[in-house]
C-alpha cells in the first residue's frame, strides 16, 4: 500500500478537487521534456491574485539526497531570477513552466545519479509572496523511474483526505500502456473504464478508514496504487482532564499522555506520530473542550521512555509540532547536527512528516540537581558576562561551556547571561529568531547539558540569566501557522497572539500582541518553565520596548512615554516574581527616561548602553561631551536604585579593540592604533568603569581585547572565530588581569555599592569620587593623548593608597594637581588593601624586573632567538628619562615601536609578537633599537614563521 502524506482540507458537501500543479506527461522519466502548470490559487494560495513575474524556485531530490528536502542541482539562488525559472502566464492564477529538454539535462544531473522527484517552490521576484503546497512545505512532482504499464491515483493528489458523512469526494486515476482500469473502495469494484482515464465519485456514508484501489489491467500484468481516506465522526465536547494544561501533560502512569492544544475557532484536529505510524487514527482525534478554544486527547499504551515524534492535524490542512514541545526534529538543520554534538539524536521520519515535528516522552528520568539552597548575587553587585555559545567555544557546546568555565571564574563574573538558548530557526543564528520556546537549541546539545551547566554555575556562586525573545517570533512557530494569511505572508487577524503587522518599526519575524490573554498566557508560561526546569536565575527581554499596542512608525516617537507597555512589562514581572520572587528581570529597553525610572523602580533592571561613549574615551576623542559616560550612572538618571545594567560592549556593539587599532587618536609618540597602547586604554576604560556603583555586563572576549569586527563579514551575525590564542598573548592576558582586579574590588568591597558618588567624567581628565563609611575612594585618568594633570579631589587628608602600585601617599592637599602621562589612571583608595599581581599596568611598554638596580644602560639580546610565535627583550636604565624601543626590518622600514615613554631607573623586559601587528611579517632578519637621552643601541634578531 502507498501512503502519500500530503495534506488537504475540505470545506464543503461537494469537494472540487483542485491541484497545486499538474504535469503532462502524468509519467514523467528523467529523460522526459515536462510541462508543468501551476495554479496559484491552490495550496497556500500565496501567489493568488498576483500580477507581477513569478519565478520558480526549483531542484531535483535524487539518490543523493538525504531527505525529501534536500534540494540537489538548484537552478539558481533563492533571490536570483533567471530567464529559464521564470512562468508563463496563460489565465488569471494560472502559469506555465517548461523542464525542456529533458529533466535530466534541464537540471544538470550528473551521471549515475537518478532522480527521484522534481521540486517546487514559486515566487515573486523578491520571495515576499511564495506559492507552496497548503502546508507550506515544498511541491514535489514524482519522476517515475520505469516505463510501460503505469498506474496512479491522480485525485485526489494530497493525503490524507478527511471527509464527514455525506461528503463528496471525486476520485480520477490515470493511467499509462493499459487494456483497463479497475477501481475499488473498501475492496468493492465501484468502476470499470478501458480509458487511460477514470473518474468516479464517492459519497461517504459512514465514520471511518476507508482504502482506495487502482489497478491497472495490461493482458495478464497488472499495476496497482493505493491510499486511505478517513471519514471523520462528529467532534466530541468534552472539558479537559482535571490538572492538565497546554501541551505535552505527563502522568504518574508513563504509558499515557494527555495533549492539549489551544485552537479556537478551528473545526477538527488530529495527533499523528510515531505511535501511528503517522496514520490519521480514530483514537488520536481530539475532544473539544465546552468553549471551543482547546482540544485534548489522551493517548494510551505508549511505551515508557521512549522518544515520540508527533505532529497535531488540524482542519486536515495544518499539521504543526506542539508549541510547548521541549525537543523538536527539523528536516532542514538536524542533518548538520554531529554525534558529538548531540548524541544520538533521535531521527527525523523522513517520508512520514514534513515541517518540525515534536518529541514527548513518557516515564523519562528527572536531572539530579547537585546545587541545594542556592543564593544569587545581589542586583546592584552584578558582573554580568554575555555569551554567545557558538562563538565562545569552537565546540559551541553546553559541554564545552563547563570545560571552559574555570576561565570565567578566575575573572570573577559572579552572571553568565547566555544569548537565546531556546530553539531558533536555522543552526547558525544569533537566536534572536526563536520558534519554539520551551526545546533548548539541539545544536548546543542535550538539555540535560544545559541543565549540568547551570547547576555547577550555581555551585560556584554564579547566576545564569537566559536571553529572552518574546518581542517577536518567526512564521515558522506553530503559533503563527495555525492562523496565517498566506496571500500577504502575515499572520492572520484571527490570529490570538500575533498582530498582523507590527505595531513599532525595528520589528523583525511576528509582532506578539502582549495585550492578548494568550499572549500573556504564553508569555508566564515560558518564564515559569525556565525558572523551574532550568533554575535560570532570571531574563533578560529583548527588544522589550516592543511590548507595546502602541502603534507608530517613528522610531524617535516610539521611545516616548507609554503607559500601556509598563503595564504589560509591570504584569509580566509580577507574574514571574510570583513564581521566583528574586529572580532578575533585565530589559532592552532603551526608551525616554521618564519610562525607565517607572520601570526600574519598579525592581526591574534595564541594560545601559554606553559603547560609544566609552569608545570615544579609549580613542582620544573628547570634543562635545564624546567620552562623557556619566548616563552609566543611576543617580545621574535620577533612579531610585542601581538598576542601570551598564556596558561598554554587547553582541550587538562594535568591539573597543578593533575601534582603537583602526581610529584610535595619537600625539607625537603616542599612538592608540598600536596595540599595545589600545590595550592599556582598555585597561584605563575598565578603572572607570567597573568601579562605578551599579551591575555591569561585558561582551565575551572584550577582556582579552579582542579585535575582530562585529561588520567583519557581511552579515554581523555571522560566525566568528573566538581567537583563544590571545590567552597566551603576555600583553593580553595582563589586561585579562586588570579587569580581574577591578571586578573583584567591585564584588568584594562595599564602597563600590555605595550611594554616595560623583562621576566628573565630561572631558578628557576624568575623575570618580566614591564615599564610604568603610572607606574612600579616588579615581583619576588621563584619556587624552598627550600629558596633562588633574585633582583627585581626595575626600580627606592623611594617608591613601594607589591599588595597583602599593604606594602610599599623605595627602596634605586635597586639590592638589596630579600629573599623569597619556592613558595612565591612579586608584586611591582611604584604606590599605591586599597588594593585586604587581606590573599589571606597566605590561604595554614593557614589565619592571623586581630587585633590579642597573648602575649603567643596556641592551639584552632578545630570548629565545630565533623565535616563534613571540620574544623577549630586556634592558637597563640607571635613571629616569625617556626611552624609546623600535624594531626595524632589513631595509631600515620601522616595524613598530615597542616602548616609547618615560621610565623609572630598573630593569625591564617588553615581548615583542609579531601576530599582534595588524600585518603579518615575514620571516627573516629584524632590528630592534633602544634610544634615551644619551645612549643607543640596535641588536639583531631572527623570526621564523
Amino acid at each position: 500500500m502507498r501512503r502519500i502524506f500530503i495534506w488537504l482540507f475540505l470545506l464543503t458537501a461537494a469537494i472540487a478537487q483542485a491541484q497545486v500543479i499538474t504535469w503532462t506527461p502524468y509519467f514523467a522519466t528523467a529523460a522526459d521534456s515536462v510541462t508543468v502548470t501551476f495554479d496559484a490559487t491552490q495550496g497556500n494560495a500565496g501567489l493568488s491574485g498576483y500580477t507581477g513575474d513569478i519565478y520558480a524556485h526549483t531542484g531535483v531530490i535524487t539518490s543523493a539526497s538525504t531527505s525529501s528536502s534536500d534540494w540537489k542541482h538548484v537552478i539558481a539562488g533563492w533571490s536570483t531570477n533567471i530567464p529559464a525559472a521564470k512562468l508563463t502566464r496563460i489565465a488569471t492564477n494560472l502559469y506555465q513552466f517548461k523542464i525542456s529538454p529533458s529533466i535530466t539535462q534541464f537540471y544538470s544531473v550528473s551521471a549515475g545519479e537518478t532522480v527521484l522527484k522534481v521540486a517546487f517552490v514559486f515566487r515573486n521576484s523578491d520571495g515576499s509572496k511564495t506559492g507552496r503546497n497548503a502546508n507550506a512545505s515544498d511541491i514535489l512532482l514524482p519522476v517515475s523511474t520505469t516505463s510501460g504499464l503505469s498506474v496512479a491515483i491522480s485525485s485526489p493528489s494530497t493525503f490524507p483526505v478527511i471527509l464527514q458523512t455525506n461528503d463528496q469526494l471525486p476520485i480520477q486515476v490515470t493511467a499509462a500502456g493499459s487494456d483497463s482500469v479497475l477501481l475499488y473502495v473498501d475492496s468493492v469494484l465501484v468502476k470499470t473504464d478501458t480509458a487511460k482515464t477514470l473518474s468516479y465519485t464517492y459519497t461517504a456514508v459512514s465514520a471511518g478508514r476507508k482504502w482506495i484501489k487502482a489497478i491497472a489491467v495490461k493482458g495478464t500484468a497488472t499495476k496497482a496504487d493505493s491510499a486511505v481516506f478517513t471519514v471523520r465522526p462528529p467532534v466530541t465536547v468534552a472539558d479537559l482532564p482535571a490538572g492538565v494544561q497546554d501541551g505535552i501533560n505527563y502522568s504518574s502512569d508513563a504509558t499515557t499522555v494527555t495533549l492539549v492544544l489551544y485552537a479556537p475557532g478551528k473545526n477538527y484536529v488530529y495527533v499523528m506520530g510515531d505511535f501511528t505510524n503517522w496514520d490519521v487514527l480514530p483514537e488520536t482525534y481530539m475532544n473539544k473542550t465546552s468553549d471551543g478554544n482547546r482540544w485534548w486527547v489522551t493517548l494510551k499504551n505508549i511505551s515508557p521512555g521512549v522518544e515520540q515524534a508527533f505532529q497535531y492535524l488540524v482542519d486536515g490542512t495544518i499539521n504543526i509540532a506542539d508549541p510547548y514541545s521541549e525537543k523538536i526534529l527539523d528536516p532542514n538543520n538536524d542533518p548538520y547536527i554531529t554525534a558529538s554534538i548531540y548524541p544520538n539524536l533521535k531521527a527525523y521520519p523522513t517520508g512520514k512528516a514534513t515541517q518540525i515535528v515534536g518529541v514527548f516522552q513518557t516515564g523519562q528520568s528527572a536531572y539530579n540537581w547537585q546545587t541545594k539552597n542556592y543564593s544569587r548575587p545581589p542586583k546592584d553587585n552584578l558582573v554580568i558576562y554575555e555569551l554567545l555559545i557558538r562563538d565562545f567555544t569552537a565546540a559551541h557546546t553546553y559541554q564545552s561551556l563547563i570545560d571552559t568555565l574555570s576561565y570565567l571564574t578566575n575573572l570573577g563574573v559572579n552572571a553568565i547571561e547566555l544569548m537565546p538558548v531556546s530553539e531558533f530557526e536555522g543552526n547558525i543564528s544569533w537566536g534572536y529568531n526563536p520558534d519554539f520556546y520551551f526545546a533548548p537549541d539541539k545544536y548546543y546539545g542535550p538539555k540535560d547539558d544545559l541543565k549540568k551547566f547551570i547547576d555547577i554555575c550555581h555551585q560556584k556562586g554564579i547566576a545564569v540569566i537566559m536571553d529572552m525573545v518574546l518581542n517577536h517570533s518567526m512564521g515558522s512557530i506553530p503559533l503563527a501557522r495555525l492562523y496565517w494569511d498566506a496571500a500577504n505572508s502575515k499572520p492572520a487577524a484571527n490570529n490570538p497572539w500575533f498582530n498582523p503587522d507590527a505595531k513599532h518599526p525595528y520589528n523583525v519575524g511576528c509582532d506578539y500582541n502582549h495585550e492578548s490573554s494568550a499572549t500573556q498566557y504564553l508569555v508566564d508560561r515560558v518564564t515559569k518553565y525556565w525558572l523551574t526546569e532550568y533554575k535560570f536565575d532570571g531574563f533578560r527581554f529583548d527588544l522589550s520596548k516592543g511590548f507595546t499596542q502602541t502603534y507608530t512608525t517613528d522610531v524617535s516617537v516610539w521611545g516616548h512615554y507609554d503607559q500601556s507597555r509598563i503595564n504589560i512589562l509591570e504584569r509580566m514581572a509580577n507574574k514571574l516574581w510570583g513564581v521566583d520572587s528574586t529572580a532578575y528581570v533585565i530589559l532592552e529597553h532603551f526608551a525616554d527616561n521618564n519610562e525607565e525610572v517607572v520601570l526600574a523602580n519598579y525592581g526591574m533592571m534595564l541594560w545601559g548602553n554606553m559603547n560609544s561613549n566609552y569608545n570615544e574615551a579609549s580613542m582620544g576623542y573628547h570634543d562635545s561631551g564624546k567620552s562623557d559616560f556619566s548616563w552609566i550612572s543611576w543617580k545621574n538618571r535620577g533612579w531610585n536604585n542601581p538598576a542601570v545594567v551598564g556596558y561598554m560592549e554587547s553582541h550587538d556593539e562594535e568591539r573597543l579593540m578593533y575601534k582603537n587599532e583602526q581610529y584610535g587618536n595619537s600625539s607625537g609618540s603616542y599612538n592608540i592604533k598600536l596595540v599595545p597602547t589600545a590595550l592599556d586604554r582598555m585597561k584605563l576604560d575598565g578603572a572607570f568603569f567597573f568601579t562605578i556603583p551599579g551591575p555591569k555586563m561585558v561582551w565575551q572576549l572584550g577582556e582579552l581585547g579582542y579585535d575582530i569586527s562585529l561588520n567583519s563579514t557581511s552579515d554581523k551575525t555571522a560566525p566568528k572565530s573566538p581567537h583563544w590564542e590571545y590567552y597566551n598573548d603576555v600583553k593580553r592576558i595582563k589586561l585579562y588581569k586588570v579587569f580581574r582586579e577591578l571586578i573583584k574590588l567591585k564584588k568584594t568591597y562595599p564602597a563600590f555599592r555605595s550611594t554616595d558618588f560623583y562621576l566628573t567624567v565630561g572631558t578628557s581628565m576624568k575623575r570618580i569620587n566614591i564615599n564610604h563609611s568603610s572607606m574612600n575612594v579616588a579615581i583619576i585618568g588621563n584619556f587624552d593623548v598627550v600629558t596633562s594633570s588633574i585633582s583627585a579631589n581626595f575626600q580627606n587628608t592623611g594617608w591613601w593608597y594607589n591599588y595597583f602600585t602599593g604606594d602610599s601617599v599623605n595627602v596634605t592637599d586635597q586639590y592638589a594637581a596630579i600629573t599623569l602621562n597619556p592613558g595612565e589612571f591612579r586608584l586611591y583608595t582611604s584604606a590599605r588593601l591586599p597588594l593585586p599581581e604587581q606590573n599589571l599596568l606597566s605590561d604595554v611598554e614593557g614589565s619592571k624586573i623586581a630587585g633590579v638596580s642597573p648602575s649603567s644602560y643596556k641592551l639584552d639580546q632578545n630570548y629565545p632567538n630565533p623565535f616563534n610565535p613571540s620574544t623577549i627583550i630586556r634592558y637597563s636604565v640607571p635613571a629616569r628619562g625617556n626611552v624609546k624601543i623600535t624594531v626595524y626590518d632589513v631595509l631600515g622600514n620601522k616595524v613598530t615601536d615597542l616602548v616609547n615613554q618615560t621610565k623609572d631607573a630598573g630593569s625591564y623586559q617588553v615581548s615583542f609578537d609579531p601576530a599582534s601587528l595588524n600585518r603579518q611579517l615575514a620571516s627573516g632578519i629584524y632590528f630592534y633599537q633602544i634610544e634615551t637621552n644619551s645612549y643607543r643601541a640596535t641588536r639583531k634578531m631572527m623570526y621564523l614563521k
